[in-house]
């Protein structure tokens, strides 16, 4: 079991940044798969970022050049660097979780088990 705490949500005005925070309760370096995930009110939920130990991180096509992911593994916790934000990045924000030795689709929602609650993010224009 790995259970998950986000934090760092709020509401900010487009142009902003905001930064996000996830605690794992546990994290197998090698093992421990980590990512972003959001959704936004009547609309699947989607995959912002992952990060996998052996490659670069991997961002969605909406995300990239204005997402960072990054993670602490002495402090088991992912991070979401968010700048230049956008109305459309309004959601609420799920950090997930997956211990395996592989993972097929880092930004695929059915590769997690764990799940934290979620943060709310909202962009003004």
């Amino acid at each position: 079991q790995v259970q998950l705490v986000e934090s760092g949500g709020g509401s900010v005005q487009a142009g902003g940044s905001l930064n996000l925070s996830c605690v794992a309760s546990t994290y197998t370096p090698g093992r421990t798969y980590m990512a972003w995930f959001r959704q936004a009110p009547g609309k699947e939920r989607e995959g912002v970022a992952a990060i996998v130990s052996s490659v670069a991180p991997i961002y969605a096509d909406s995300a990239k050049g204005r997402f960072t992911i990054s993670r602490d593994i002495a402090k088991k916790t992912l991070y979401l660097q968010m700048a230049s934000l956008k109305p459309e990045d309004t959601a609420v924000y799920y950090c997930a979780a997956e211990n395996k030795w592989a993972i097929t689709n880092p930004l695929s929602g059915g590769e997690y088990s764990y799940w934290g609650q979620g943060t709310q993010v909202t962009v003004s224009s």
